[in-house]
């Protein structure tokens, strides 16, 4: 075994898994990240890490990846709201067993498995009771909600490996967002999003590289084995607040029109009927999930984290939300559009 502390990242070319090699290496730490071929590399390469090329669905790839690892922090997964369900079991279910497999082999010292707060489902709650880690998980699953479905599975095939801890981030925001942000963006742009229910709802959103920053802390701590810890916001904006600063900072009018939640998650589901009845590869304009996210208010507890890791979000959404608008803008197909800094609240 090596006496250099290496740590593997997996899906370091997604958002998340990006800032956990970011803050990795600013602390001078050495990363290995293992990315499927074709992806784009040129923030990796200049982050100065070692990439290994493969397939989270090749077992021989992802132990050449692992060796000598001392922390794996395991990002990789399918994140959409749309797609086959064997699209999810592979990048998700299958991906974790295989890097288990190869950690237990590896004798790797710990496995940060990033899970999702979705994996708690639709509890029912009553008065000011607040999701913590401790709630049951997979409550009331929506049909064809495989996201959840998969991060659950993932979740328990990585709790396998005895040196496991376990983050559940919630709705991540920031540069090199290629999910959220590239969607929300072109709808504000042609003015088709609306405010849904009354807007007052505070949302759980949050910097990526705050949630990088605790997985980070709970990986190397000594006493968060088989520990589990919502990373996410308690509820530091309301949805009209994040979309009138998004459409200040576009330039463009502010949102006036609302939609009834309940009515907008009825609309989402029959669209979403309607495409899989036609087995189509291209979500619906709006889902279920999406209108969840934006439309539902949080009731996350993050005081595990808080106490445990010393953890809570640092990164205002004022100053989160003007760096995500200028990452968004460099990217070539992007050039057109203008910003200005966002005022919140």
């Amino acid at each position: 075994m090596t006496s250099t502390k290496i740590n593997l990242v997996t899906g370091a070319t997604g958002q998340l898994g990006s800032h956990i090699v970011e803050r990795l290496r600013a602390a001078g730490e050495t990363v290995r990240v293992l990315v499927r071929s074709g992806r784009d590399l040129a923030f990796l390469h200049k982050q100065g890490v070692e990439i290994v090329e493969g397939d989270l669905r090749d077992p021989a790839a992802i132990g050449k990846a692992v060796k000598d690892a001392t922390i794996v922090y395991h990002a990789a997964a399918k994140v959409s709201d749309w797609g086959a369900w064997k699209d999810f079991e592979d990048e998700a279910v299958t991906s974790t067993r295989n890097i288990v497999t190869a950690c237990t082999l590896a004798k790797v010292q710990r496995l940060l498995h990033v899970s999702s707060i979705s994996v708690y489902g639709h509890p029912k709650l009553t008065g000011d009771d607040k999701i913590n880690e401790d709630t049951p998980l997979g409550q009331g699953f929506w049909m064809w909600d495989y996201y959840p479905r998969a991060k659950l599975l993932a979740e328990n095939i990585a709790r396998e490996f005895p040196a496991t801890t376990i983050a559940r981030p919630s709705w991540l925001y920031g540069p090199r967002d290629r999910v959220t942000i590239p969607r929300v963006i072109p709808a504000l742009l042609s003015k088709r999003v609306p405010i849904i229910g009354s807007g007052e709802n505070f949302l759980n959103i949050i910097y990526a590289g705050d949630v990088a920053r605790g997985i980070i802390l709970a990986a190397n701590h000594p006493s968060t084995v088989g520990q589990a810890y919502n990373l996410c916001s308690e509820g530091e904006v309301r949805q009209v607040d994040l979309l009138n600063a998004l459409t200040d900072a576009l330039s463009l009018p502010r949102v006036t029109k609302h939609i009834p939640y309940g009515l907008a998650i009825r609309w989402a589901f029959v669209l979403e009927a309607c495409k899989r009845l036609m087995f189509s590869s291209k979500p619906p304009t709006i889902t279920r999930r999406a209108i969840y996210l934006i439309g539902r208010s949080t009731r996350y507890s993050i005081e595990k984290a808080r106490t445990q890791l010393g953890w809570k979000p640092e990164v205002k959404i004022q100053d989160g939300v003007l760096r995500t608008l200028e990452w968004f803008v460099t990217l070539p197909e992007n050039g057109h559009i203008t910003i200005k800094a966002p005022v919140i609240g």
